[in-house]
């Protein structure tokens, strides 16, 4: 059941029982448990669509300062998108301030029809500490999660990869019940990204080309012949396992992506005809197939547009327009998609370029590599919007780089992870995204709730300082082991509640700094989900766990 649909079913306020999988609840609105139930339900089922847009996109054409358009004009004579005629740029909103009004591009009516119903988001000035200005340095940064910096300039694994590391720690190159499917897709770019890359040598991601996973599967079974039985003790043995193992967890999850995708379909095939629309409609299918992947990363090519951005006297026309109408249409094809196979609830996207473009026009018809730019976000749970306002045109570097960055591009991701996925505090320090303000990017009524985060320290160093509950086995039908790891002692209260709040059994515990271990019998218990809570009696912290109990 869709959770709107459960909301429309039972009164905010009201007491009358119902059913959840055989479990009687009632729907105490302003209790914990019914604020744990409406905002964890489908949390785990959540997907985050990162799209790359390669090349350095130009966003002063894309979004236009509406009120600053004659500084624009006078600094893009020939490229500026026209304020009058019947390839004017598109007024957005009319709900927003005149110094915040925009208008975007004429070839964006898809992203348009989105922003209307409520699912696209704009996030404006956006970049990071000391911008850089190649493509290969800028776009290391962004998928690292660094800056331009000393201290963040050299990150040496990918933001994507350490978030998903730290949100599954036991997903260790292979699948797991609880995570069949790779953690990551890259698809669409045969070069494996940074973005993914992690400190350990757990191959937890893998690149697809087209609607071919089939294809991919057949291909790993060719790589390699026979795996070597002894390998040396040396730095090329050390290679020769790596690569082993490499080969090993691709072929590990191949075939369950071939599997994922034979069972999944798209509801609508008539997707335009381009490199992202592809990539979008293979992730649809794979998604509706029953896919648990986390992240997916796809990326078109062609956005650095030095010349030719536009067709001369016709600037709503050329290399740009292509891109943009591109990007446009896909993204709308591909969330109309969604909405038929009705699983549009689960996915949200993200826009993302290197840089921006200069303020000013270059005389080629074109732009250069510039500083600050928009991001895009789209997903019918995402609060529609603008975020800030718009680029100051009047105050320029002495190269005509905009300035005044609003946004740092990892409040965005930080505020994705979290918000949307679910991510733990802990999780965003192992991401290095610690620190970062959270935006209103996700629908208020979606933002994950304190209660539901989700991660675990238990795959890195349990004495810095972080307090991690677990349990084992899970399911379990006679008794559990609870372990729970902290720096300090304190007095506590382990406790069992039913999946509609109700205490069930409660024991007061003593905490020891280190390595803790407490038992539950759950031999008397009818079968089902429970939560297993520890409370530090003074300080009131508290920390969750999810028990089945199985017969």
């Amino acid at each position: 059941m869709k959770r709107r649909n459960f909301l429309k079913i039972f009164p905010a306020a009201g007491v009358t029982p119902f059913v959840v999988n055989g479990f009687p609840m009632r729907p105490f609105a302003n209790s914990k448990i019914a604020r744990i139930m409406s905002t964890c339900d489908g949390v785990e089922d959540r997907v985050l669509i990162l799209i790359q847009l390669k090349g350095g996109n130009d966003g002063l054409n894309m979004v236009i300062p509406v009120q600053q358009y004659d500084l624009y004009a006078a600094l893009r004579p020939s490229i500026r998108i026209p304020e009058t005629g019947a390839n004017k740029y598109l007024d957005l909103d009319n709900t927003l301030s005149a110094p915040d009004k925009v208008g975007l591009h004429p070839a964006l009516t898809g992203i348009k029809d989105l922003y209307d119903n409520g699912q696209a988001s704009i996030v404006q000035g956006v970049g990071y500490a000391d911008m850089n200005q190649s493509h290969f340095k800028g776009t290391d940064l962004w998928l690292s999660g660094g800056d331009g910096t000393p201290a963040n300039n050299n990150i040496p694994s990918g933001w994507m990869g350490r978030a998903l590391q730290a949100l599954y720690p036991d997903v260790q190159g292979a699948p797991t019940a609880d995570m069949p499917d790779p953690l990551g897709i890259q698809i669409g770019d045969p070069n494996p990204s940074l973005g993914f890359h992690t400190e350990t040598q757990h191959q937890n991601v893998i690149n697809l080309s087209g609607q071919d996973p089939a294809g991919f599967y057949s291909l790993i079974q060719t790589i390699g012949g026979a795996p070597l039985l002894n390998v040396p003790n040396s730095d090329y043995g050390e290679e020769i396992a790596y690569i082993q193992g490499v080969e090993n967890s691709l072929s590990l999850y191949s075939q369950r992506i071939s599997d994922t995708f034979n069972a999944g379909s798209n509801a609508l095939n008539d997707y335009p005809d381009t490199t992202l629309a592809n990539q979008l409609k293979t992730i649809a299918r794979l998604i509706s197939g029953g896919c648990k992947t986390k992240i997916y990363l796809c990326s078109m090519g062609g956005f650095d547009t030095h010349g030719a951005q536009v067709i001369e006297n016709n600037t709503t026309i050329g290399n740009h327009a292509n891109l943009l109408q591109n990007l446009s249409d896909s993204v709308k094809y591909f969330f109309d998609d969604l909405k038929e196979l009705g699983i549009d609830e689960q996915v949200v996207a993200c826009t993302f370029s290197e840089f921006g473009r200069t303020a000013k026009e270059n005389g080629s018809l074109g732009s250069d590599h510039g500083t600050l730019a928009p991001m895009f976000l789209f997903g019918k749970n995402v609060q529609a919007g603008v975020n800030g306002t718009n680029v100051n045109l009047g105050v320029l570097t002495q190269d005509n780089q905009l300035m005044d960055m609003q946004f740092d591009y990892r409040q965005v991701f930080t505020s994705l992870l979290q918000d949307w996925l679910g991510a733990n505090n802990f999780v965003l320090e192992q991401t290095m995204f610690e620190g970062y303000v959270k935006l209103p990017l996700v629908d208020s009524a979606y933002v994950v709730s304190p209660d539901c985060y989700f991660g675990t320290t238990s795959a890195f160093d349990p004495y810095q300082g972080k307090r991690v509950l677990s349990v084992f086995p899970n399911p379990a039908s006679i008794s559990a082991e609870v372990t729970f790891q902290s720096q300090e002692h304190f007095d506590a209260l382990l406790t069992v509640h039913s999946l509609g709040g109700s205490l069930i059994s409660a024991t007061r515990v003593q905490v020891q700094p280190g390595n803790n271990l407490f038992y539950i019998d759950v031999a008397p218990l009818p079968a089902g989900p429970y939560f297993i809570r520890l409370e530090d009696k003074v300080t009131g912290r508290a920390e969750v766990v999810k028990l089945s109990v199985a017969r």
